[in-house]
């Protein structure tokens, strides 16, 4: 069902280019708020901490005005309010309030840079976007936050390329939909809650966005059996005794929605679609975490999961105790809701639980590839584009067998490095390292051949030639070393260490 009315108490997005233009004209941007409070009340805010930026906004310039308003939650006279903004019409759409003979912001506006330096502005509800959304204390159960580390990870792993439908499910404040708008002709934006829709409408009016057709409802039944090239999702994926908080609570048990989501995600991409999401699993007693994921996988998909996190039971529910704020009210309360989730945990035999990203795409080949791996160190944003490569490799790879990879001209990838490691004195390594400085920042350990055929690899010959010219060198049987490689090239390659080379083209 599409949605087009307003939510009452929430701004109308009417004035949204007479906002927009004075927010820019008083530099409340990202760059813009970094000048004014330096790296360190900037940082602080990213923590949650208001006090530096307070202190650095004690001024009377509009960008003060603007960043005590929308930023700080804090009243200003009208007469600063005036001088910042177009304030009876403000005013007249609820974008600001009155409170006594002051001026307050009735929601947040985050100044938010886009990837190609635009000046966009995620709105969201009062007090949830300094820190980064940094949770829902105090607030009510349909609460829709601003950006967070999740949304811009999210965002930084999507695959960007130019498509005609986009899908951001579980839209929240809008910023999957802001990014899609870029590069999609067309998108779609649903959630459950009508407020994320409607502060959906009110981020894309602000950041000057084309419109996103909003559908009210869960999961995938607001586009029925429509299909996308693209679809991304931050879920509610918290496992949860219940569904307190609707951002977060997906309100089916363990981890049935991601599960869910992601099962039906196949039925709604179009040939080559990807759909990427956010998601936990459980750790369960008694079954490998990653043949459960290996169970989602829809058929016709290739995937690639990453896990970037393990939390015990006990972190996991005092991360999110504390994300709604149970930790500061009553203790014997906070108590009966911890002794609530370590009950749902333990009756369902969860021991842990994982967090990572799920990337499909629809490639409809019989013999799909399906990635799982545990990944928990810094990787280099955006990701997209590796992400992209990640699956032209697997492509590649599906089609080129081990006769085919000998035959094969290959190069070293332009980010990759070698290191030698051994014992300072020593004339030979104990072993080498390759170690790719982009995308993922994967390290591989190789052994002597390993090394002097990464070191060969300029495309000028094929792999059977350099194999053969490293037989002779350290004396043993060429066909021997010819049947023992290939396992260890086609890894490199999948990792992205070593590229082939299309005749007459360079690396694919």
């Amino acid at each position: 069902m599409s949605t087009t009315s307003t939510v009452p108490g929430l701004p109308s997005p009417a004035p949204a280019a007479r906002l927009r233009e004075a927010l820019l004209a008083g530099d409340f941007t990202a760059d813009g708020l970094l000048d004014l409070l330096g790296p360190s009340a900037y940082a602080a805010l990213a923590r949650s901490e208001t006090v530096p930026a307070l202190r650095a906004t004690r001024g009377d310039t509009v960008l003060s005005t603007l960043i005590r308003l929308f930023l700080l939650q804090r009243p200003v006279t009208r007469e600063r309010a005036a001088e910042a903004l177009p304030l009876a019409e403000c005013l007249a759409e609820g974008w600001l309030a009155e409170d006594g003979e002051e001026i307050r912001a009735t929601a947040d506006i985050r100044p938010f840079g886009g990837p190609d330096e635009q000046d966009w502005f995620i709105v969201s509800d009062l007090g949830c976007a300094v820190g980064g959304a940094g949770g829902a204390d105090g607030q009510t159960e349909q609460v829709v936050l601003g950006v967070g580390g999740a949304s811009t990870t999210l965002a930084g792993i999507t695959v960007r390329t130019p498509v005609s439908a986009a899908l951001d499910l579980g839209t929240g404040s809008g910023i999957q939909a802001l990014h899609a708008a870029q590069h999609a002709t067309r998108v779609t934006a649903t959630d459950l809650n009508p407020r994320a829709l409607a502060f959906t409408r009110l981020t894309l009016a602000l950041s000057a966005a084309p419109e996103a057709e909003l559908r009210e409802g869960s999961l995938f039944e607001p586009v029925g059996e429509e299909r996308y090239d693209l679809i991304v999702s931050n879920p509610p994926f918290v496992i949860s005794p219940g569904a307190r908080l609707t951002y977060r609570d997906g309100g089916m048990g363990g981890d049935d929605l991601c599960r869910t989501l992601v099962q039906q995600a196949g039925a709604r991409l179009k040939d080559g679609g990807y759909a990427q999401f956010l998601a936990n699993w459980q750790h369960v007693d008694g079954e490998e975490w990653q043949e459960r994921l290996r169970s989602w996988v829809p058929r016709g998909c290739d995937a690639w999961i990453v896990q970037r996190e393990v939390q015990d039971v006990t972190q996991y529910a005092e991360l999110w105790l504390r994300d709604s704020g149970d930790h500061r009210g009553d203790p014997e309360r906070y108590a009966r809701r911890y002794e609530e989730w370590l009950d749902e945990f333990e009756a369902r035999g969860t021991r842990a639980v994982g967090f990572g990203w799920i990337t499909l795409r629809k490639s409809g080949s019989d013999r799909p590839s399906v990635v799982i791996e545990e990944w928990p160190h810094p990787v280099e944003q955006p990701l997209g584009p590796a992400v992209a490569a990640h699956f032209a490799r697997q492509d590649y790879l599906r089609t080129h067998d081990d006769a085919a990879l000998l035959a094969e001209h290959f190069v070293l990838a332009a980010e990759v490095t070698q290191e030698q490691v051994g014992t300072p004195g020593e004339e030979h390594p104990e072993h080498v390292v390759l170690r790719q400085n982009r995308g993922m920042r994967r390290a591989t350990k190789v052994d002597t051949v390993g090394a002097g055929f990464a070191g060969a690899c300029d495309g000028t010959l094929s792999a059977g030639r350099i194999l053969d010219a490293i037989a002779q060198l350290v004396e043993e049987d060429p066909v021997l070393l010819r049947d023992r490689t290939p396992q260890a090239i086609r890894l490199l390659v999948e990792e992205g260490f070593l590229e082939p080379v299309r005749a007459g083209a360079g690396p694919v």
